[in-house]
């Protein structure tokens, strides 16, 4: 593996100092104007900050100091001591350290998303992709094979090709052996795939287990030893192929849960809010639009302390 540049390690070290910081409960709207700032200052800042904040989310049980070192390691040590700590604290599951969910194999990805970004490409054979916010894929076209490592991709595939894709918890095939090719998206959730088809078929191949075949309109859970209950598609869910999520009287815990996944910083929300139910489409390149249609629409205000660290809060009744 390259050894990363001394610009490189530099940012990344800066990196760990603002995660420090922003993990000590003590930064100021002031430290988080800095922080955006830097970020904006420099590409290799904000790629810094991107693996900064997967290591925040991954490894949030690890001890401060131990999540420091970790950052400002070269990939090969950092990959290393992860599994060695992780291993000693039993702060994960196995299982997981099994998968190929470690973040330093996102950041070498054939192709990544950041947080808040989408993006469409045309591979050579026709096959297209769509990446979700905050994805990687590796990309082997010679082995019939894609490789989902983070995050959420949609795959079309023309009607004459087969395609392999290999996620933590086993395999979905799509086209060859008698299935029809098409289209289906893939999001990695706790402890399993969950595989929506479009269009076409797909089998499903457990690590362990029996295969499943799901049909167009059909989504099931791909786990280790199994594949779950095969139930009709969550259509809201995938609207994010268009850039929308379209609710019909949801829950809004929902959508805000989905909305996080699209935003930089903190977004937060009182407990109560989630039983509230909503309506409507709303579009992902704005979240913030979002947000503030919903503090016109329902019993809810949104309470801003910079643009990284938003809560939503109930709206006082005033006589």
């Amino acid at each position: 593996m390259t050894t990363p540049s001394p610009e490189t390690r530099e940012a990344v070290r800066a990196a760990a100092r603002w995660l420090a910081l922003l993990d000590s409960g003590n930064v100021s709207e002031t430290d988080l104007l800095r922080l955006a700032q830097w970020r904006a200052s420099n590409r290799l800042h904000e790629d810094a900050w991107q693996k900064a904040s997967v290591l925040r989310e991954r490894f949030s049980g690890l001890p401060g100091a131990l999540a420091l070192a970790t950052l400002d390691r070269p990939d090969p040590g950092r990959r290393a001591l992860l599994k060695q700590a992780l291993g000693v604290a039993v702060l994960l599951p196995a299982a997981w350290l099994a998968s190929r969910e470690l973040p330093l194999e996102a950041w070498t990805a054939d192709m990544r998303t950041a947080v808040g970004e989408r993006r469409q490409v045309l591979l050579s054979d026709g096959t297209f992709v769509q990446l979700n916010t905050d994805s990687a894929v590796d990309v082997d076209l010679a082995a019939r094979r894609l490789t989902l490592l983070r995050g959420e991709v949609a795959i079309r595939v023309p009607d004459n090709l087969s395609l392999a894709v290999q996620v933590p918890y086993g395999q979905v095939a799509l086209g060859g052996g008698g299935f029809n090719a098409g289209e289906v998206c893939l999001r990695l959730v706790d402890q399993a795939c969950r595989v929506s088809v479009v269009t076409g078929l797909a089998s499903l191949q457990p690590l362990r287990g029996p295969a499943r075949v799901v049909q167009a309109g059909q989504q099931a859970s791909l786990q280790v030893a199994d594949v779950g209950p095969v139930t009709a598609l969550d259509e809201w869910l995938l609207g994010w192929r268009e850039g929308v999520l379209r609710l019909d009287d949801r829950p809004l815990g929902e959508l805000l849960h989905e909305l996080r996944r699209y935003r930089q910083g903190v977004l937060r929300w009182a407990p109560e809010l989630e039983r509230l139910r909503v309506t409507g489409t709303f579009r992902l390149d704005d979240t913030d639009r979002v947000l503030a249609l919903l503090a016109a629409s329902l019993p809810l205000q949104v309470q801003t302390r910079t643009r990284y660290w938003v809560s939503l809060a109930a709206r006082e009744n005033r006589a």
